[in-house]
């Protein structure tokens, strides 16, 4: 089923590409898009949009609890979300994206640029082709994310916090281009459109 994620660094500013592949590839999540049971309902839990996670109105205060739900959450088609096992599918309330992006690191640059993303539930997340970034269509109000998984465009998102999302766009106005975009993985992400 779920094996336990490896540990991110204390420090993760620390953390090379290289090491953070290497914890991805030690992770293996369970495959909820494969799991169809027949058994639904509501789980009574929600992720607020500050990404605190709540069950019949109280918090869970557990990180190892959340990191262990957050392995099983799905996004269905029409949108909604569910904690989902061979079981049963259980809705849970999403008010924004399910994933804060809490920090980041950057290696290289302009087109040669990885960046990784380290979640609130201490996942890792490499930005390119397979995990885009997306900062939606109004530059006065922008909407920074990173797709976590599932499928692109209906999958599951991170919202970048705040201030790596000005460091975002330091990097990509430092580096020119018009429109302004900033690369990660070999993929250039325009700061501006979908």
């Amino acid at each position: 089923m779920v094996s336990p994620a490896p540990s991110v660094p204390k420090d993760f500013a620390q953390l090379t590409l290289a090491q953070a592949a290497e914890l991805l590839a030690a992770r293996k999540l369970p495959p909820v898009e494969q799991w169809q049971p027949e058994r639904s309902g509501d789980s009574a839990m929600e992720i607020r949009a500050d990404g605190s996670w709540y069950h019949e109105g109280g918090r869970i205060n557990r990180p190892a609890m959340v990191r262990l739900f957050s392995t099983i959450l799905r996004r269905e088609p029409d949108g909604s979300h569910v904690l989902v096992t061979p079981a049963e599918k259980l809705a849970i309330a999403v008010e924004d994206t399910p994933f804060r992006a809490v920090e980041m690191k950057s290696e290289g640059e302009g087109a040669d640029r990885r960046l990784i993303f380290r979640l609130d539930t201490d996942d890792l997340v490499i930005a390119g082709a397979d995990n885009p970034l997306s900062f939606g269509d109004d530059p006065d109000n922008p909407d920074p994310r990173v797709h976590v998984r599932g499928l692109v465009g209906n999958g599951l998102e991170a919202r970048i916090d705040r201030a790596l999302y000005y460091e975002l766009v330091e990097m990509a106005l430092a580096e020119g281009g018009d429109p302004p975009a900033i690369w990660s993985g070999g993929v250039r992400f325009p700061l501006v459109g979908r």
